[in-house]
């Protein structure tokens, strides 16, 4: 059975900023190890008897399949709470729902607009709160894609890792991955959508210890020129979909197609957080190609909320 220690029992996971590049690497070494087990057939149940309370505020495919079916591997149960199902869809206060929630259950994933409520949830909570998605922050998807980049890369340190597109909250935690373990990340926006200048100025300072660079460009070609690494998103996160149409004018020229993944390095591949609008940030011909490793990294999402919960819960 792979060893899981106390180190982070109890800790929240909101941002991969707030761990050390020891805690991060921790992390990631049991994702991959709790993979190999499930894929040997192992029984892994280290939360038996455990039960995650999941709050969604915003509708999801891999993170609340990842959590569910990730709890159900580790031998616990996931409950699933919609804003129909429970009072703070109905005026309750986060506080209040904190507290009752700690109660009852073993830990909380919550998957909502704004950053704040996390935070806030994590306050008052008595039990490790999860950010499952903000739109500020979207941790649980870097350590997934850090594990997929492992697997298809090796070491991580001194990689280059092109995102073009928004500077979105995918960005945003991609810059503070990128810190903890080494890799550099160049951001590709058009004038007016750079990530959110605190964060980068946050993630510089975590990047003092490995040596990452991190920078911000307007140009896409010069972003991917040599990427070992390139990765786009919707060009219109969830909750922006009346921003869509008037935004696509702007990110025509940061489309990921054969030509610009031309200038990439040798063997570079390609990820893509999901859902994707295919035709638009991505074509068919990469997303489909040999260099797209999206299904490994959409798979590796359950590996990596399990090494989460099973660290801290």
């Amino acid at each position: 059975m792979l060893k899981i220690d106390d180190r982070l029992r109890g800790r929240d996971f909101i941002s991969i900023h707030d761990f050390t590049v020891e805690e991060i690497a921790y992390i990631l070494e049991v994702g991959h190890g709790l993979k190999k087990m499930q894929k040997e057939g192992v029984e892994h149940h280290y939360l038996k008897g455990k039960t995650l309370g999941m709050i969604f505020q915003k509708s999801s495919t891999r993170t609340r399949v990842a959590f569910e079916v990730g709890m159900y591997q580790l031998g616990g149960h996931a409950l699933f709470l919609s804003p129909r199902d429970i009072q703070l869809g109905r005026g309750e206060t986060i506080k209040d729902t904190a507290k009752v929630l700690s109660r009852m259950v073993d830990g909380i994933m919550i998957r909502t607009f704004a950053h704040e409520e996390v935070l806030e949830l994590a306050y008052y909570a008595d039990v490790p709160v999860i950010n499952g998605l903000t739109d500020l922050l979207h941790p649980t998807q870097i350590i997934g894609d850090l594990m997929t980049i492992q697997e298809h890369k090796g070491a991580l340190k001194g990689l280059k890792c092109a995102f073009v597109g928004d500077g979105n909250n995918v960005a945003h935690s991609l810059l503070f991955g990128g810190a903890k373990v080494g890799m550099d990340v160049v951001i590709a926006t058009p004038p007016g959508f750079e990530p959110n200048s605190e964060i980068l100025a946050k993630a510089k300072e975590d990047a003092r210890a490995t040596g990452a660079r991190l920078w911000v460009v307007n140009d896409p070609k010069e972003a991917v020129k040599d990427a070992d690494i390139v990765y786009t998103d919707v060009w219109a996160s969830m909750g922006q979909e009346n921003e869509a149409e008037e935004k696509e004018k702007s990110f025509w020229p940061y489309q990921v197609n054969a030509e610009l993944m031309s200038l990439a390095a040798k063997g570079a591949i390609v990820l893509h957080c999901l859902p994707a609008k295919r035709g638009k940030e991505i074509t068919d011909e990469v997303m489909d190609g040999p260099q797209s490793v999206v299904f490994d990294q959409a798979e590796n999402r359950l590996h990596a909320h399990k090494a989460i919960m099973a660290v801290i819960m």
